[in-house]
């Protein structure tokens, strides 16, 4: 009988672990993969995994790990959200491909899949154009502009999701208090969006690298610098971001097109800020995205670390949909490359403004606590 007890206790250790980590098998074990943009424009070409342990996530790494290492030394390591926080890093491939091709391991939120990148993006851009400049995918396709029918549909749309999600939320409410539950909370004005995926998860990541990197059994046995770790977001993948930044782990923090600003997202709200602990890099597309005033109240409140706050002129949607992720990658790399591998010739860029007005002569940046 004690026999079976424990049995079942370890079966049942092993399916909490799989739930978190989406698969039982503990070492690392790439199953599928694909290589985007011939692997990128660095030295290690990279290629996109799925990992039979890690099923709820997707790595992006150089495809041979060892030659990666035998040259650059260990590997930093990136922890990635998704914009809407969806569960999906379809949009941030071309991108995230780009950097891993630099020596980085990064893993973001979502399974693997093989959707189609481009036909994504021409969906995502009918409805968020950016004025001021043309669109062109990485394969030379240029998206047309939205007609203003397209423009109409996408508003109606949008108020339609708003009705329904404010209706759950009034419903939940009352289903509550009919329950007897006190201090039931009132359906919010401007409800709460649900979502895919949930801020921790990139702390579950950094769980199973760590794991993975102290297994000899594991490929990535030894392949991982876990003291240099970036964790990064998009939209709402950046409040994930800013929401798990306090961990001692993390080195520093990337937000691209976000800022808590006044909001609550993903548990996230600008207490968080307080107890940031690594410099900071900001990258927003200007005052045509969407979190630009979010992102400035965030830079305004930030006392207690460096941060460095870019605005370009493209939108919310920046330029991962661009050839080897635009200019947005190789920004994002400059920065990694002096935050996470020592590379203090980067620094230039962040800190100086005539360096940085060479490089980007359309964009803005600002900085303190330098």
């Amino acid at each position: 009988m004690r026999h079976i007890v424990k049995t079942s206790i370890i079966s049942a250790a092993l399916i909490a672990s799989s739930m978190l980590f989406g698969a039982i098998s503990s070492d690392a074990q790439t199953v599928k993969s694909q290589v985007v943009e011939n692997g990128g424009t660095g030295p290690y070409k990279a290629m996109v995994a799925g990992d039979a342990s890690l099923e709820k996530f997707t790595i992006y790494r150089p495809a041979d790990l060892k030659a990666a290492v035998n040259a650059e030394g260990k590997l930093p390591v990136i922890l990635y959200g998704n914009g809407g926080c969806q569960n999906s890093s379809i949009e941030i491939r071309y991108f995230l491909s780009e950097l891993a091709s630099y020596g980085y391991v990064a893993v973001a939120i979502g399974p693997y899949d093989e959707d189609d990148f481009f036909a994504h993006w021409k969906d995502v851009m009918s409805g968020m154009y950016p004025e001021n400049k043309r669109v062109i995918l990485a394969n030379g396709e240029e998206v047309p502009k939205p007609t203003p029918e397209e423009v109409r549909q996408r508003e109606e749309n949008m108020q339609k999701m708003i009705a329904q999600m404010r209706a759950e939320a009034e419903k939940a409410a009352k289903e509550a208090a009919k329950k007897g539950k006190k201090n039931a909370a009132p359906a919010p004005a401007v409800p709460v969006a649900r979502q895919a995926t949930y801020a921790k998860q990139l702390l579950e990541a950094m769980d199973w690298l760590t794991d993975q990197n102290a297994q000899s059994s594991s490929e990535y046995y030894h392949m991982l610098d876990l003291e240099h770790v970036a964790v990064m977001g998009q939209s709402c993948g950046g409040a994930q971001a800013l929401a798990v930044a306090h961990d001692p782990r993390i080195s520093t923090c990337v937000i691209l097109n976000s800022g808590i600003g006044d909001m609550e997202m993903q548990g996230c709200t600008q207490e968080q800020l307080k107890n940031l602990h690594t410099p900071m890099f900001y990258l927003i597309g200007g005052p045509s995205d969407v979190a630009y005033e979010n992102a400035a109240k965030d830079f305004r409140r930030i006392e207690n670390v460096p941060v460095v706050m870019a605005n370009t002129i493209d939108g919310h949607e920046g330029t991962y949909y661009e050839k080897s992720g635009g200019l947005y990658a190789i920004a994002v790399r400059g920065w990694l490359d002096w935050q996470l591998k020592g590379d203090i010739s980067q620094s230039a860029q962040f800190l100086s403004d005539k360096v940085f007005q060479l490089l980007y002569p359309e964009w803005e940046v600002v900085r303190k606590n330098f």
